[in-house]
């Protein structure tokens, strides 16, 4: 199966924040370097480790550290980043990047 390039967007709250961007700014270097590549991957058609949570919301699995996660949905082509966060954080990431995908798709 041929790898389809995807255009990686980050979504914004109605008041222009970008959760993703904040998270991911918040990492030290080295974590946000392999939050980076695996957003890499995924623009050359990899999603990799993921696994659907529901209500369109897509769970990119980084098997490092604490177990970091990145909160996705999909519109064709289009991969929009909504947020990330940890294993032991998911429950809660998972619900509010949800309801942030039901405002927003």
């Amino acid at each position: 199966m041929e790898a389809i390039p995807r255009e990686v967007l980050i979504c914004q709250t109605d008041d222009g924040r970008e959760p993703f961007s904040e998270w991911l700014n918040a990492l030290d270097r080295m974590t946000r370097g392999r939050v980076r590549n695996r957003i890499d991957h995924v623009e050359e058609g990899s999603l990799g480790e993921h696994r659907s949570v529901g209500r369109g919301v897509v769970e990119l699995i980084i098997d490092f550290g604490p177990g970091y996660r990145i909160y996705i949905g999909q519109i064709a082509n289009e991969v929009h980043l909504i947020s990330g966060g940890s294993k032991k954080t998911q429950n809660q990431d998972i619900k509010d990047a949800q309801k942030f995908w039901g405002k927003h798709e």
